[in-house]
């Protein structure tokens, strides 16, 4: 690649390959590197490779171009070093800089010398309004960074006059500039301290700064499409005798609307509030634009101020279409989905959906023609209300300060068929509250999650369970209800889309069929295999519990590590010794061991070759790799490749998964209980690398993952690293595992696509 890079230069052109800045401190090394020009840095290998290869015809948006040495841009990056180590307190320093140039490479090296580091010495205050001086004085040490024996720092004193003018805004001062604040610095370069007085100065030709406090508030709703014609009318009313809605669309209730509204007649003015009303408003997911200003309606003596709250809505209602598309060895799947929305159906801001889901399994190396190849078919449709805000018989205090609560009813039906061997149909329904503690700290409670399923199996499966000693299948297989309730907590969410070092958590606790065994108490009817039934089929009592933790790393710049650990684990006991299939855990898939493609993956040590026959293993494709424990973590790398590649920032990840999922009872699967002195063996290893392509919206995510070792086999066979470079060796061991585990295929990859990231 190096002769490639610099093949198409001039004679008289240099590529930058190298970049030094020393003699920084490791404090500010990376935030000094940010202060030389781009094109004084290095390319990116790729982000160059890419650039090279793809426009040999002129086009120039693709990749990067190479960065040529410009001798005055290296000059500019020297001083922009210098003043920046200046700001952080190195009022003597000097960078130097050289460049070496051969074979068209250039490398660039900055030299710094820091000399004296400047420390705050004395901090004074001018502040002639005595309520102004007692307010920031009250307040100041929770923020401030200008302290006797800190390091000087002009942006310390940059965040100071922000914080100030926060302060102020906080506590009604309407009228508050930052320009009020007015630092001044006497340095004594001999002793390299600074002095600083802090003056906060009064309006032009006023004795003070005043407050202001709140009148009523004006509310304007406007057509979804922005604009207000002529002659349009409008619905009017007021409320609390101090909110004015005027709503153009003709589509809100007011008084559904109002509980979000943080602006109070009577109040001093704070723009928190004003921060928190527009916040709150763009949650209920039902405004494209919200506006809050202020109109001063007082005079000279009565300083007051008018809220005028300006709002654009969505459009009330809307379609969305999604699809997948997945492959695995001789298994291909497509999935389609269509939602319908209505953001505002009751005039609260409520949103319903309705949505139809479809998806189809093909083997390929099944004959006949297309249908004849269908391995299975999943419909889908589902049904949900959601309100902003806490619908229960009880008088709980609003909690819409820190984020939108809101209440979730829905209803779902499935058809799931699997070849003309199971046919399920399901009914479920739930209810389920969320509301948020703080920012980051996100509950959800589902008091009642009832699913009714029946279940048509074919006779000659079920014999073919039986006659092998895997019976236990039908227990998860057959008709059921599930009855649960469940509680999920969240901490961090909303740093997923940062960059900043953090530990994010999401924990999940189901406890299910208790309530249902207290029913069934009432009729007291068993079937034929001595449990307890309700509505004609057996209920199952478990308890589930799976939190995920993750630990995001910096690197700088848009680099990260992340380090992702998710076990989880159910019990059943009681009316049903297994947990239902729905409830159970499984391996692989596109957020999981990536190596593996979903539900193909343990448990423990299983290997489907145990199976009796070919038909055996297809007709439980999908049904025997599930497990009651599961324990799955991920190490993933990633960083910035392109910034633009076909409007789209593309971004790439290297990671390594592990685990798997395991049998907590021995229910005759072969190798699949787990072994605690087994674990390791027991355990899953896939590496692999992917592309993120940021559109913006949303996230298109393609992922290559590579078995390492796989825990179905046994000894060193389950190293099958060893096959990747092999070819003559690889067919040998596929052959031979389509003999033993037909009419499954082996393969050592497996390409995951996602919307989004996979954690």
């Amino acid at each position: 690649m190096g002769c490639k890079s610099t093949k198409r230069l001039d004679k008289t052109q240099s590529l930058v390959t190298r970049l030094e800045v020393n003699g920084v401190n490791n404090q500010f090394a990376e935030q000094a590197k940010d202060f030389v020009a781009l094109e004084v840095r290095p390319n990116s290998r790729f982000n160059l490779w890419f650039y090279n290869t793809f426009n040999k015809k002129g086009n120039k948006k693709l990749g990067e171009a190479p960065h040529i040495l410009d001798s005055t841009l290296v000059e500019a990056s020297r001083l922009q070093i210098e003043k920046f180590l200046t700001i952080k307190g190195y009022l003597n320093a000097k960078v130097t800089d050289s460049i070496h140039i051969k074979n068209k490479k250039a490398s660039v090296i900055y030299n710094a010398i820091l000399g004296t580091e400047f420390k705050f010495r004395n901090v004074s205050f001018e502040i002639p309004d005595s309520a102004v001086k007692n307010l920031y004085l009250a307040n100041r040490q929770s923020f401030t960074k200008i302290d006797s024996g800190k390091r000087y720092d002009t942006d310390s004193l940059a965040y100071e006059r922000e914080q100030i003018y926060q302060l102020m805004k906080k506590n009604g001062y309407y009228d508050y500039v930052r320009q009020y604040m007015r630092p001044t610095v006497d340095t004594n370069f001999n002793k390299g301290v600074a002095d600083v007085k802090i003056a906060i100065l009064n309006p032009p030709d006023q004795p003070k700064h005043y407050t202001y406090t709140l009148k009523d508030t004006y509310i304007r709703i406007q057509p979804s499409s922005g604009i207000i014609t002529k002659g349009m009318t409008r619905d009017s009313v007021v409320l609390d005798s101090q909110y004015h809605f005027f709503d153009y669309s003709k589509f809100f209730k007011p008084k559904k609307l109002k509980t979000y509204i943080f602006l109070k007649k009577g109040d001093l003015y704070n723009i928190d509030n004003s921060e928190l009303t527009t916040q709150r408003f763009f949650d209920m997911n039902a405004f494209r634009g919200i506006s809050v200003d202020y109109r001063k309606v007082g005079d000279s003596t009565d300083r007051t101020l008018a809220g005028l709250i300006d709002i654009v809505p969505l459009k009330k209602k809307s379609n969305r279409l999604e699809g997948e598309y997945t492959f695995n060895s001789s298994i291909t799947g497509i999935n389609l989905g269509v939602t319908y929305q209505n953001r505002n159906i009751f005039g609260g801001a409520e949103l319903f959906e309705i949505k139809l889901r479809g998806g189809l399994q093909f083997d390929k190396k099944l004959s006949g023609n297309l249908s004849d190849r269908l391995l299975s078919r999943d419909y889908q449709v589902g049904v949900s209300l959601s309100f902003p805000r806490l619908i229960t018989p009880f008088n709980f205090p609003d909690l819409g300060e820190n984020g939108i609560p809101r209440t979730r009813i829905g209803t779902s039906y499935q058809i799931y068929k699997l070849q003309d061997n199971y046919l399920r149909r399901s009914l479920g329904a739930n209810l389920t509250y969320d509301w948020v503690e703080t920012k980051n700290k996100l509950h959800s409670f589902t008091p009642i999650n009832i699913q009714y399923s029946l279940a048509d199996i074919n006779p000659i499966l079920v014999q073919n369970l039986i006659d092998q000693g895997n019976a236990f299948f039908l227990f998860t297989l057959r008709s059921q209800i599930i009855s649960s309730s469940l509680y999920s907590y969240t901490l961090n969410l909303s740093k997923l889309t940062t960059y900043s070092n953090f530990t994010f958590f999401s924990g999940n606790a189901e406890i299910g069929g208790n309530s249902a065994a207290l029913v069934s108490q009432l009729s007291k009817k068993t079937n034929s295999d001595g449990q307890n039934t309700l509505f004609g089929v057996p209920y199952y009592q478990f308890a589930k519990l799976e939190p995920d933790v993750r630990f995001y790393k910096s690197l700088g710049g848009e680099k990260q590590l992340i380090l992702r650990l998710n076990p989880g684990i159910g019990y059943s006991y009681g009316n049903v010794l297994s947990l239902p299939f729905e409830k159970q855990f499984f391996a692989g898939g596109s957020t999981g061991v990536r190596a593996w493609q979903a539900r193909t993956l343990g448990p423990g040590n299983y290997n489907r070759s145990s199976l009796a026959s070919d038909s055996v293993r297809r007709n439980l494709r999908n049904l025997d790799q599930l497990g009651d424990i599961k324990f799955e973590g991920n190490l993933e790398y990633r960083f910035k490749l392109l910034d633009n590649f076909i409007g789209a920032k593309v971004k790439g990840a290297t990671f390594i998964d592990f685990g798997n999922i395991y049998q907590l009872r021995d229910n005759g699967l072969a190798g699949g209980q787990i072994k605690l002195n087994k674990l390791f063996d027991q355990t899953a290893i896939g590496a692999g690398f992917g592309l993120r392509f940021d559109v913006s919206f949303f996230v298109f995510r393609l992922d290559a993952g590579f078995k390492f070792k796989d825990p179905q086999f046994s000894g060193s066979d389950q190293y099958v690293y060893k096959y990747w470079f092999n070819k003559s060796e690889k067919k040998a061991f596929r052959n031979n595992y389509a003999i033993t585990n037909g009419p499954d295929r082996y393969s050592l990859s497996q390409i995951q696509f996602g919307i989004g990231l996979p954690f």
